[in-house]
């Protein structure tokens, strides 16, 4: 993976394993993040760039960091909404994490309390901080 560069955003974006899991978007290649309907959230999807960084969080089932993606084509409406307001992504996996970080490790990390996906645990689509993204990572053991 290459390294990440100041000025690269960083994202979790969250989704049920036995909706739509990380295993779905290794065996596509490819995925497009829709159906996003709340507006911070969306806001975020309309921020990201090509090539930025993305952990892929399983909600509801496991509740864990399980992934890297990159988004691989940003500023697209989302083919799900028929009224064209909603904004939607498509992003690549990048690698798997060598162990899934959970939402009790993270809770429990001190140095992770402001994350947003701490504070604002209903958000779907987050932003990360580059030291709260090696924290995780680190926790992790890094990637495959």
């Amino acid at each position: 993976m290459s390294k990440i560069k100041l000025s690269d955003q960083l994202w979790l974006m969250k989704s049920e394993p036995d909706v739509y899991g990380w295993d779905d978007l290794v065996a596509e290649g490819e995925g497009t993040w829709d159906g996003v309907r709340n507006h911070l959230a969306a806001r975020n999807l309309r921020t990201m760039a090509v090539g930025d960084l993305v952990f892929f969080y399983h909600s509801n089932i496991g509740k864990e960091i399980v992934g890297i993606a990159r988004i691989s084509k940003a500023g697209i409406t989302d083919p799900t909404d028929p009224d064209g307001k909603w904004a939607a992504v498509k992003l690549k996996p990048v690698a798997k994490l060598k162990a899934p970080v959970t939402l009790a490790q993270v809770k429990g990390t001190e140095a992770l309390a402001e994350m947003e996906l701490v504070r604002l645990s209903r958000l779907s689509v987050s932003a990360v901080r580059p030291d709260e993204w090696a924290l995780v990572l680190k926790m992790a053991g890094g990637t495959i």
